[in-house]
């Protein structure tokens, strides 16, 4: 990857040209950026988020995309090639489920995926401007938002406040989840997944690029005692 001048000086303050023009020549072929080669391709997004997950699972994660050149790179502009919308949980970080790094990812969270305009709009921008071919949904086991609402749906008891709006936002998907027992709240994370990437393929901004075949919504849920993202 060739070192600009912007680059050269950043790199200068973290050890000098020198060392980051080693660096950089000297990185394997996975830390390269990858962006420009999978832009507007969802199939190929797909495999290096599923081929990320496998290191992880392995515990043998590479932290692509993180020296000197790729700051520096960044510094430009980003195009990453995939929007992962994921739980606010502390134990799902997806640049780390993923082994990902700086400008792959276009990260939002929130709790339970819940969709709001501030959401929808920052997932808009990703498409419609980043050209972000590929959007994942992505729960996980043990949610707390859908434990709530689940909880809310067997007392009739709403939470006050902002928890309760976000259990409001979940309760339809669980209130048309059928079935009980020590796994319902795992079928409504996977329900809630499949809820949410639906009303993302039908958005207004969004459903011109999905009939187009231009951008691919998924679900997904992560296992946290596997480490493992099962695609629905």
């Amino acid at each position: 990857m060739a070192i600009t001048r912007r680059g050269a000086l950043r790199a200068s303050l973290v050890g000098g040209v020198g060392a980051a023009v080693t660096a950089a020549a000297a990185a394997p072929a996975w830390s390269a950026s990858v962006s420009s080669s999978v832009q507007g391709d969802a199939r190929q997004a797909l495999r290096l988020l599923k081929e990320g997950n496998k290191r992880w699972r392995r515990y043998a994660s590479r932290h692509p995309n993180e020296g000197p050149a790729r700051r520096a790179e960044m510094v430009q502009g980003q195009s990453p090639f995939a929007v992962i919308l994921g739980c606010a949980d502390s134990r799902v970080p997806p640049e780390l489920v993923f082994d990902r790094g700086l400008g792959d990812l276009f990260t939002i969270r929130s709790a339970g995926q819940v969709l709001d305009e501030s959401v929808l709009g920052s997932i808009s921008y990703a498409a419609e401007h980043l050209e972000v071919p590929l959007i994942v949904v992505m729960g996980h086991a043990s949610c707390g938002a859908v434990s709530a609402a689940v909880e809310a749906h067997r007392t009739g008891e709403v939470p006050h406040g902002h928890v309760g709006y976000l259990v409001e936002k979940i309760l339809p998907v669980v209130e048309s989840t059928p079935g009980g027992g020590d796994d319902f709240v795992d079928a409504c994370v996977r329900a809630n997944a499949g809820y949410i990437a639906d009303q993302l393929r039908v958005d207004a901004d969004l459903r011109e690029r999905v009939d187009s075949g231009s951008l691919t919504i998924v679900p997904a849920r992560y296992d946290l005692a596997s480490s493992e993202v099962v695609w629905l």
